[in-house]
């Protein structure tokens, strides 16, 4: 049985990156870094680069003038400036907790309840078992200006230029100040519709989407918190194919995620195959600028006209949106008008979007307030059960404290605080339920812990529940508050249904918040705390962690602990992770979570590689029938193969694999920057290119020196693991020797993918060009032992680098290594472009990407966000 004890000795200080983290992101900054004094414990700056800097935790151990030298916690001396260090009023966890304790009591009506809640609130902080959101725990008592939000959701775009103009400066406001930033596309007009003021027609929504993505890039370079941006549209919109497939061509929406809004009406239409109507308001209409605001429904109870633009088959766009999440992990769906049936702002105040991560719908100007009950604090070794008494009075504790956040932080729009002290919306969320299910020994996704979580996430609901409404009782409910239409909610259906209590309390004492419950990704704060994130599994129980030395191998602490106590011994069944559980787990997981959280829930059905798109259909369509307010999955090596159409006689049977796609990207390999003529095939468009700057002599040389691409083309796939993930290594033959390498590493659109994509570009254009001789050999020659960041394996399985990887399948290729590897000898295959793949390592694949904050590769997507494994950066923190 495992009976380690959870509970951290008071006052112990935080180490490596838990420390690291703390200090950078939610420590109360000293901004006189020349108040510097010799012992003082410093962020110093260790690589100056505009893109990846590097930072570490160290103390000053000398001073003369404005030079410094610290000493970091490994022991290594860096000589440096007072300007390139971070200095912190705050140095451990206690400090902060009594700055946060004090700020949020400092609300309350009386001296005395000041006094009473400040000492009850210290208590709720102490040892983790309340986590504020990062916006409160760094601005709340450290500065007036800094938001105690997280994401906000602004109102769709008035379909105007000013309108538009005036959405993006109230976004970049918004994000400059360190909250992320949701926006429904809907209202603006479609793709080629008339704009008589301008006598031109419109470039569309998703057009418009770019502009919004592309300036979230600009703060994301410039500010101190990187800007994060969810866009989404309904399935009436004409341009929804369109916005489903804008990822597919590289640059035009780089930095926002997206999801599409889809109705019960759309849903019906999907399963009964039947058609389905792309419409759009007249805007034509006398009163189109003054009234439409993006609600249909609205629209059309005024009486006002809608033009039908086309109709489709919804199965075709159904399918258009599972094959994109298939392929590139987007977009990801909301199914928008279940969600305003459960809502219980649904009587006054509309959801229209959800913040960048997707755990909160948000009505126009709305705002998510967040913080999270750390449930590995709740482990009660000696009863082996959860220590239920304690937990009720945290999450009790923890309703009032989100709720004193309204009133303590700042505004800077006032349509924010009209809109916030009007609902009262609040979003207690949790971390540290994996570690909880392991320590109670329960397999998360089996059918005791569908049963387990139930009545966890049920207890805390009917807690913060009565909680609210004993606050209401005390300072009154939220202004909109009608307890007939509060009650008629679906979620309020459910509640009391299974709580008749919580139903009399309402009535009886009011409702101070109109939402309470938000499972958010908690993905710096959780790393900073150092236990799992959100509502997840361990994404993994042992990572590469960066030091100055390489990546070093580490396990989580939970799974150390096993370790340290069973020596010799593997994990038992209970230790799971995120890509050893079939999607389906995880949508059961989020669904029986789900009923019992009144806004929504990041969570990321982790599927493997070979997952395919009607399994991916088969689980999109699972999570609307067990009542999850939305869905996002994410595969495993999950890429961009060719654009998607939804003709009928498009054979998309073809693309299941990618296989087919190796022929065309052949052929438009060197083509980067052709332009096909009208009628011009792709190859045309290869040669006129290729020839283009050339005489014909020239063009004579280059004909006889470069070796053209026959049709059929045999070779071997090689699996390598690398430091940015498992790398896939095409090698062909061209009359008996390598010829062209493909390289398959990473997502579509990442860093990682652009570039291993470009590598092999070049070494095939360098193998077909010019006399071959040893061309081979000189190839591995430049490209072996390169080194990155890291490396991954040992001895002369070891690999540097992607290019290292090349380097090794090349080698074994051409059977001219020195050192055998572990696989076996390549396989030709009997047929054209299907190869044998060779297993490097057995371990499971984990994608990567360069991480901008610190520069390695350990940028995974976990909880719908991407989070460095190295450095701690979420994208959504």
């Amino acid at each position: 049985m495992f009976r380690l004890d959870t509970k951290t000795v008071q006052g112990q200080r935080l180490t490596g990156l838990s420390e690291k983290i703390f200090l950078d992101r939610y420590a109360w900054k000293n901004a006189d870094t020349d108040a510097t004094k010799v012992g003082d414990v410093v962020l110093v700056l260790t690589k100056d680069d505009p893109k990846f800097p590097a930072k570490e935790v160290g103390e000053v151990v000398k001073r003369e003038g404005r030079h410094v030298t610290v000493k970091t916690r490994s022991g290594e001396l860096v000589e440096s400036t007072v300007e390139k260090l971070t200095l912190t009023i705050e140095k451990t966890p206690e400090e902060m907790w009594t700055r946060l304790a004090g700020a949020m009591a400092s609300v309350e009506a009386s001296p005395e309840k000041q006094a009473e809640w400040s000492e009850k609130f210290r208590w709720l902080l102490d040892d983790w078992k309340l986590v504020p959101g990062g916006r409160i725990a760094a601005g709340a008592g450290a500065s007036e200006e800094l938001t105690l939000f997280n994401c906000y959701v602004i109102p769709s775009p008035h379909d105007s230029r000013g309108g538009i103009m005036e959405t993006l400066s109230e976004m970049t406001e918004i994000m400059s100040r360190g909250g992320g930033v949701g926006i429904n596309l809907s209202s603006l007009r479609p793709r080629r519709s008339i704009v008589r003021g301008v006598n031109g027609s419109s470039s569309g929504a998703v057009s418009w989407g770019g502009l919004f993505s592309y300036t979230t890039g600009l703060i994301e370079q410039g500010g101190s918190r990187r800007g994060a941006l969810m866009l989404m549209i309904n399935d009436w919109h004409p341009d929804v194919v369109d916005f489903i497939t804008v990822k597919q061509t590289m640059g035009q929406v780089t930095n926002a995620n997206l999801s599409v809004c889809v109705s019960n009406g759309f849903m019906k239409a999907v399963k009964e195959d039947l058609d389905w109507e792309l419409v759009f308001p007249d805007t034509s209409d006398p009163e189109y600028n003054e009234l439409w605001d993006g609600d249909l429904d609205k629209w059309k109870k005024l009486g006002k006209n809608v033009i039908p633009y086309r109709t489709v088959r919804a199965r075709e766009v159904w399918h258009t949106i599972i094959e994109s999440a298939w392929k590139s992990a987007e977009p990801g769906v909301v199914f928008m008008e279940y969600y305003n049936q459960m809502s219980n702002s649904w009587y006054f105040n509309p959801i229209i979007c959800t913040n960048p991560c997707g755990e909160q719908g948000l009505p126009g100007w709305g705002v998510c307030n967040l913080s999270a009950i750390n449930l590995s604090r709740f482990y009660d070794a000696d009863r082996h059960d959860v220590a239920w008494e304690e937990l009720g009075k945290v999450v009790r504790y923890s309703t009032r404290f989100l709720d004193n956040v309204i009133d303590k932080t700042p505004y800077h729009f006032p349509e924010n605080e009209a809109n916030q002290k009007k609902e009262r919306r609040v979003g207690l969320g949790t971390m540290g339920l994996a570690e909880l299910m392991i320590r109670l020994e329960i397999r998360y996704g089996s059918p005791e812990s569908m049963e387990f979580l139930d009545k966890l996430y049920g207890f805390m609901a009917h807690e913060a529940y009565l909680a609210s409404t004993e606050i209401a009782a005390e300072k009154g409910s939220f202004p909109a508050f009608d307890a007939n239409k509060f009650l008629q909610s679906g979620f309020m259906k459910n509640m009391t249904k299974a709580f008749p209590e919580v139903g009399e309390a309402v009535r009886k004492r009011g409702m101070r918040n109109v939402t309470v419950i938000t499972q958010a990704p908690t993905g710096s704060t959780g790393t900073m705390v150092g236990t799992s994130t959100g509502i997840e599994p361990y994404f993994a129980f042992e990572y590469y962690r960066q030091s100055r030395l390489g990546f070093d191998k580490q396990l989580v602490p939970i799974a150390q602990e096993w370790q340290d106590a069973h020596p010799g011994e593997e994990l038992p069944e209970w230790f799971v992770t995120s890509m050893s559980l079939s999607a389906m787990d995880h949508i059961r997981a989020q669904a029986a979570i789900q009923r019992w959280v009144d806004s929504s829930i990041s969570k990321t059905a982790n599927c493997p590689a070979d997952f395919t798109v009607e399994e991916t259909k088969e689980l999109y369509e699972k999570a609307f029938e067990l009542g999850c307010k939305g869905v996002t999955i994410y595969r495993d090596g999950s890429r961009d193969v060719q654009v998607l159409s939804t003709a009928k006689d498009e054979k998309k049977e073809e693309t299941a694999k990618g296989e087919s796609s190796k022929d065309e990207a052949v052929k438009a390999e060197l083509a980067t920057e052709a332009v096909p003529a009208a009628g011009e095939s792709a190859v045309a468009t290869l040669d006129r290119t290729l020839n283009a700057s050339v005489t014909p002599q020239q063009a004579q040389v280059f004909d006889k020196q470069y070796r053209s691409r026959p049709k059929v083309l045999r070779g071997a796939t090689y699996k390598f693991n690398t430091p940015f993930g498992m790398a896939y290594i095409t090698v062909n033959d061209i009359d008996g020797t390598p010829g062209e390498i493909f390289l398959n590493v990473g997502k579509a659109g990442s860093d990682v993918f652009a570039m291993a994509e470009a590598l092999g570009r070049v070494c095939s254009l360098f193998l077909r060009y010019g006399d071959h001789g040893n061309k081979v050999q000189l190839l591995i020659k430049h490209l072996k032992g390169i080194g990155g960041s890291g490396a991954v394996g040992f001895g002369p399985n070891r690999v540097e680098s992607i290019a290292d990887a090349v380097a090794q399948a090349l080698e074994q290729h051409a059977g001219i290594g020195d050192a055998p590897h572990e696989h076996a000898a390549a396989v030709e295959s009997a047929t054209p472009l299907i190869s044998a793949t060779i297993d490097k390592l057995s371990k499971p694949y984990t994608s990567t990407d360069l991480c901008p904050s610190c520069g390695s590769a350990s940028l995974i997507n976990v909880e719908g966000c991407k989070t460095c494994s190295s450095c701690g950066y979420s994208k959504c923190s």
